[in-house]
């Protein structure tokens, strides 16, 4: 497989069987300090009334529903980033405190926007910085290459529904990143992050990057002109710009 979902190939066995991955199976891969757990969604669970978010709050009860690549992916991505879940459904829920359970504030849009389709990129070169702020892609992509390649530059796939586009051949891929300047462990930035506010509290803070041409995740990022010609490549809306990055201290 190419990336992202290559990035995921410790979950190999449970995709690759002639069976669809069970709760039992899954819930087996949690530790058992998670807190959660995963759970059918069914009429029966349904039936408590709870928003999705309120049940994993209230009794650590992730809705799965079977045979469904989006839920699956989300069991994977609570597997993998539990800190940075448990960090966005606890926003969620203080969201929902004060706007109800159906109203949606711009801070609950952003928390979803990157639960969906979020990416956590870890940059050190601040011209690399300097080309994403202007849309620069060929710059950002193309001549610092080597960065992406040899990890100066990193990308970690956190959102469920982005790599559920994935499973879709050549499907030319735009994430919303939160992005974090220096070595280390960005994830746990994140996480500390959103779980005191400092970010997600509107949509535009999130910067789009078109995955795809990440070097080395799509055919296309071998020839250099892919970057002035593939339409995921977008410029930089008038009036457009973007927060600070987080800093890794």
């Amino acid at each position: 497989m190419s990336p992202p979902l290559s990035q995921w190939n410790d979950f190999t066995a449970l995709i690759d069987g002639l069976a669809w991955p069970t709760i039992d199976a899954l819930n087996a891969l949690l530790p058992e300090t998670s807190g959660v757990r995963f759970v059918t969604q069914d009429p029966a669970l349904l039936a408590d009334g709870l928003h999705y978010e309120e049940r994993i709050a209230r009794h650590g009860a992730i809705a799965t529903r079977p045979e469904n690549w989006h839920d699956l992916f989300n069991a994977f991505v609570w597997l993998r980033h539990g800190a940075l879940k448990r960090a966005l459904n606890a926003r969620q829920i203080a969201e929902i405190a004060v706007m109800g359970a159906r109203q949606r504030s711009r801070a609950q849009c952003a928390l979803t926007h990157f639960d969906e389709a979020g990416m956590v990129v870890t940059l050190q070169d601040p011209a690399m910085l300097a080309a994403w702020d202007v849309h620069d892609w060929h710059t950002l992509l193309w001549t610092h290459r080597e960065a992406w390649l040899d990890g100066r530059a990193r990308v970690e796939i956190f959102g469920h529904a982005l790599l559920e586009h994935a499973l879709t051949p050549d499907k030319l891929l735009v994430g919303k990143a939160l992005v974090v300047m220096g070595e280390g462990d960005a994830k746990a930035v994140c996480a500390r992050a959103i779980a005191a506010g400092k970010v997600l509290n509107d949509p535009q803070e999130l910067r789009p990057l078109p995955v795809s041409g990440v070097p080395g995740w799509h055919v296309g990022t071998a020839v250099e002109s892919f970057y002035t010609t593939a339409p995921c490549f977008q410029p930089l809306r008038a009036g457009r710009t973007y927060p600070a990055p987080l800093v890794n201290r």
